[in-house]
């Protein structure tokens, strides 16, 4: 849910520089972007990896 949010907040800083013609707000709103993107992709791994632990355990534990 954060990156959701951290994304949102990008696009909105992206769109008022671009709207205002500040190239560091369109800048920075696009380093928020790229940023949730990097959260979500890190959080997805991580999910990943526990659901293989998981099931790492479920069979050792089934063959004790």
């Amino acid at each position: 849910m954060g990156s959701k949010m951290d994304d949102l907040k990008g696009q909105a800083k992206e769109a008022a520089g671009n709207a205002t013609g500040d190239k560091d707000l369109e800048r920075e709103g696009k380093l928020d972007q790229a940023g949730a993107t990097i959260k979500e992709k890190f959080e997805d791994a991580k999910d990943k990896v526990e659901e293989v632990v998981d099931k790492v355990k479920d069979k050792i534990a089934d063959k004790q």
